[in-house]
């Protein structure tokens, strides 16, 4: 029979975000004019407000950038550094032990994640007006009309976001976010119910404080934030407080432009933000496994799987061991990504040996991700976080501020020890494929250390196994972040056992859909196809 006449016209820009609100903000100013980079501001403005314990405007993130007018990318880097005032020694008398799943350290009292202490300066409002600065098209006052609207009026409790707020933390170390909720009167007032529990599914949230913040940064831009009033108030809520952050040290606050990572997988280049970004891990993962024909080993086959998992340990190991801030420590590249490293890994695997992989600390899961393409080729892909909340709601400002200093660890000495200024290490890898010099995909996703392990199946996917993008985000994914080998609930019992019995250690997840959120738009031949991923409520939006 022949097929069904397509009655929809193909799409010329399209924007995907876990949020739908946020979506729709994005996708209005593609319709009014506006640009990827001018979209996915106003998207990311609104996942501030709908989305507030995963990021906002008191949080870090990094964003790569193909250009078509030049035929280059760029990386915006804005990863929050330590305050001036934090030092390696500062919490080690406070040290008890890492958090059981490897997402942070457990310190007496909890100064590293709930509190005026554990915020990180805020940096990716500096980034975002940096990037806009560079490619935006519509002017900046423009881009807030969505998220001012949603803080005005009210938005929604969706099933994630009430998740988020009421996820019990305990039995891995970290203080829960109901918890974090009670600690400012205003975010009990805007995110609590009557009996202190967080508001529930359907319920409305409105945040008539944050409305006024944003429409201040719209009319002043960054520096409103950065030099201004809102400046002020947070240093001196800091101060009162015990915090660490001063008026100079957001003062200080600048956007790094630095280039991305390039690296060759199946004939093609993925560009990915570098250290302290994880675009590295991603990138030696897929280095390893362009060394075996996956596809005749069969999709998520116990062997195709054993590959993949001694990939992410040995590539995990060398992120523990190597990477970190590249202004404090060298991180080696060129051996990480290089062939050399790369086959010999391969050949450990073809041997059967095993990588025991140790945890010494990963990241929190709260994290948001948007991918925009437009009209002309401009392409954008963002990922940005609170690490965790810190629970800190500025005094009037309605926003929260990121609880980032329980990525760092508290013993001095290491890679990742507290130091003035140093970045953490992030799993945040928004990355853009080439072939040649023309963009065909870009993907990003939330979801902590399983960042990197969700982009990587689901480039192998696309691009090993010839799936569609929104199949190869939908199809089951495993992880080896730590000793145990998680699979997903759709991995088949069969190969389970197999697993099982070729000496691993295997956690069956009770989740549907697992590991990170990838959200993601592939343009073959200029036809855009987006993918949301089923664990967000998010959607991809196409503008003919």
């Amino acid at each position: 029979m022949p097929r069904p006449a397509r009655r929809i016209p193909p799409a010329r820009a399209m924007i995907v975000a876990p949020q739908p609100e946020a979506v729709e903000a994005g996708a209005a100013v593609l319709a009014a004019g506006g640009n990827a980079m001018d979209a996915v501001l106003a998207c990311a403005f609104t996942q501030g407000v709908v989305d507030p314990m995963m990021c906002g405007i008191g949080g870090l993130g990094v964003m790569t950038v193909h250009d078509p007018r030049t035929d280059t990318e760029v990386v915006f880097d804005g990863l929050a550094p330590c305050p001036a005032g934090a030092h390696a020694e500062m919490w080690s008398n406070l040290f008890e032990r890492e958090c059981s799943d490897g997402y942070g350290f457990v310190l007496r009292g909890a100064v590293n994640e709930m509190g005026r202490t554990a915020v990180t300066v805020p940096s990716i409002l500096r980034s975002f007006a940096d990037a806009h600065d560079a490619f935006g098209r519509m002017p900046w006052s423009g881009l807030f009309d969505g998220a001012i609207a949603c803080a005005r009026d009210g938005w929604m409790v969706r099933p994630h976001v009430h998740t988020m707020m009421a996820m019990d933390e305990s039995a891995y170390g970290r203080v829960s976010t109901a918890e974090k909720l009670k600690l400012t009167e205003d975010g009990a007032r805007l995110y609590l119910r009557a009996d202190g529990t967080p508001k529930r599914p359907g319920e409305t949230v409105v945040n008539p404080e944050l409305a006024t913040t944003l429409a201040t940064i719209a009319r002043d831009g960054a520096d409103a934030f950065y030099t201004g009033e809102i400046a002020r108030r947070i240093a001196t809520d800091m101060a009162a407080h015990g915090g660490l952050i001063t008026e100079a040290d957001l003062a200080a606050v600048r956007s790094r432009r630095v280039a991305p990572l390039r690296v060759p997988y199946r004939g093609r280049t993925l560009v990915l933000p570098p250290p302290p970004a994880g675009g590295v891990f991603v990138g030696e993962v897929l280095r390893i496994l362009e060394h075996f024909d996956l596809p005749a080993m069969g999709h998520n086959s116990p062997a195709m799987i054993v590959a993949l998992a001694e990939a992410m340990k040995i590539a995990g190991i060398d992120k523990d061991t190597h990477v970190g801030d590249p202004d404090f420590v060298p991180v080696p590249l060129d051996r990480l990504l290089g062939d050399d490293h790369t086959a010999d890994a391969a050949e450990r695997i073809r041997r059967g040996e095993r990588t025991s992989l140790e945890r010494t600390g990963a990241e929190p899961k709260g994290t948001t991700t948007i991918s925009c393409v437009d009209a002309e080729g401009l392409v954008v892909s963002v990922t940005h976080t609170l690490g965790v909340p810190s629970g800190v709601v500025v005094p009037g400002m309605g926003f929260m501020l990121n609880g980032a200093m329980n990525w760092y660890d508290p013993r001095p000495g290491r890679a990742t020890s507290y130091a003035p200024g140093k970045r953490r290490y992030s799993s945040m890898s928004p990355l853009i494929v080439m072939e040649g010099d023309t963009p065909v995909a870009t993907l990003g996703a939330p979801g902590g250390a399983w960042i990197g392990v969700a982009l990587a199946q689901v480039l192998v996917n696309l691009f090993d196994f010839g799936m569609g993008i929104q199949e190869a985000v939908l199809a089951p994914r495993v992880s080896a972040t730590s000793g145990t080998l998680d699979l997903s609930l759709r991995i088949p019992r069969a190969t389970e056992a197999a697993l099982a019995a070729d000496g691993y250690r295997v956690k069956r997840v009770p989740t549907t859909y697992a590991f990170a959120g990838v959200h993601g738009i592939t343009f073959w031949d200029g036809m855009l196809d987006g993918a949301a991923d089923p664990q967000r409520d998010g959607y991809p939006a196409g503008i003919a």
